[in-house]
């Protein structure tokens, strides 16, 4: 009886002869379904940005720099009013770090539209680090001059607005679509644990080392985050077509992308409308602390605490909750669970029963917001990211804008009254979308 022929199966690389071939083939395609069957059902988990090493490696440059960022800021603080007293001067030079924000960061995303943006963001961290280097030695040998403060303080201001749109559109090229929620979602993890770490650590190193020392380990934190940069390994991309556009044709085709896209607007306006009529609550909890519940400071630290845990959790939340659902629904329930958490906060009776909503609110602002975020990252071109991203940074200005319009209310009609309003105002505006935007809503990505 002649021999059957023997072949070689391609998966196990083993020979295999007659039926114990065809037998072996059968059992090895359903073992591939069943496979193929339980990936398709594998949803990105929570952390799932972090498999990926150039998002560890952004992931933890961010870390450093979100932490050195509030050492900067706590030190300005405290280094202007401990100089000169004045609040008035204080408020200057906070303004020249927040204008340059809302003046000039279109400009930095259509800057990051053009140029490879781990390049730009490279150029930015050395910039703040000499910033940082100044302000350390203007402490030192020049007596704190407040002028020499407020143009650094200017200068820093003017670096941002270029580093944070291709800071936030870089994140789009470090891992795929699926994992885009677990990537944004951690990066506003990040931001909210380094609020809690960077003034604690801020008032420990005043106290034993003096403000100088803040300024100097910032402007070390940036030699970590450039090594971080540079250590990231990504594709060179093609930019010669948007460098022969002027920055005002850059500039214009951004806008005019932005008005043929109806789901964008109304994802921008999404993130517009919550910063201006609800965010500014973390600005009067010492308010709320002072006149509302008499719990005093202590009242106040429990608070601002409680609000930046529940900001942990929310960005948790969304990246967890995303993987199986419409990413548009979520949005706008998150949104809507945020003012109307603030509404129940403000009408809270008494401080214990206050607590439970302010962690709510914390959790609700931080899952909206990384939900429009991961949205926006996952629906507008590539080529247009840093143009749109940056309008999201110029909502920095509404905040201040918004917090004085509720201050006003607040003095017409009391504190309790003007955040549950301007509250109401954002929950409207959910359930509006809700029914009448149902584009948005069904938005899948």
């Amino acid at each position: 009886m002649p021999e059957l022929p023997v072949t070689r199966d391609r998966h196990a690389g083993l020979p295999v002869q007659g039926e114990q071939r065809l037998e072996k083939t059968k059992t090895m395609t359903d073992t591939t379904q069943a496979s193929a069957g339980s990936v398709e059902r594998k949803k990105p988990g929570t952390f799932e940005a972090l498999r990926y090493r150039n998002y560890r490696l952004y992931w933890f440059g961010n870390a450093v720099s979100f932490i050195g960022d509030w050492l900067d800021q706590i030190a300005l603080n405290w280094l202007v009013i401990s100089t000169t007293g004045d609040p008035i001067m204080l408020g200057l030079v906070n303004l020249g770090r927040g204008l340059p924000i809302m003046l000039f960061t279109m400009f930095g995303g259509v800057v990051a539209d053009r140029v490879d943006r781990r390049t730009m963001l490279i150029c930015t961290q050395v910039l703040a680090m000499l910033v940082a280097i100044g302000l350390a030695c203007t402490v030192a040998f020049f007596n704190a001059s407040i002028w020499i403060i407020l143009l650094l303080a200017t200068c820093r201001g003017l670096i941002v607005a270029f580093n944070m749109p291709a800071r936030n559109s870089l994140i789009y090229q470090l891992v795929p679509r699926e994992a885009m929620a677990s990537a944004v979602s951690l990066n506003s993890v990040t931001l909210n644990l380094a609020k809690v770490i960077g003034p604690l650590a801020s008032a420990a190193i005043i106290a034993s080392l003096g403000v100088t020392a803040c300024f100097i380990a910032n402007a070390v934190s940036f030699t970590v985050v450039m090594g971080m940069l540079m250590m990231i390994d990504l594709p060179p991309q093609d930019r010669s077509r948007r460098k022969a556009e002027s920055m005002l044709q850059s500039l214009s085709a951004g806008f005019s992308y932005m008005k043929h896209e109806p789901v964008l607007l109304m994802l921008v306006a999404v993130a517009l409308a919550p910063t201006f009529f609800c965010q500014p609550y973390l600005q009067f909890l010492s308010v709320f602390s002072a006149q509302v519940f008499d719990t005093g400071a202590t009242g106040f630290g429990v608070m601002t605490a409680l609000a930046a845990s529940g900001s942990i959790c929310g960005g948790l939340l969304a990246a967890r909750v995303q993987r199986n659902v419409r990413r548009g629904s979520m949005m706008l329930v998150f949104m809507g669970c945020f003012a109307l958490a603030l509404i129940l906060f403000a009408a809270a009776p008494n401080f214990h029963v206050a607590i439970p909503l302010l962690f709510a609110a914390g959790a609700m602002q931080i899952a909206y917001n990384s939900s429009n975020d991961t949205i926006l990252q996952l629906t507008v071109d590539d080529a247009y990211r840093g143009r749109v991203l940056s309008l999201l940074f110029m909502t920095r200005g509404l905040m201040p804008v918004g917090t004085a319009t509720m201050a006003l209310i607040a003095a017409m009609i009391g504190p309790r009254l003007a955040l549950g309003l301007m509250s109401s105002v954002v929950l409207v505006f959910a359930v509006v979308l809700w029914i009448w935007m149902p584009r948005l809503r069904k938005l899948r990505v």
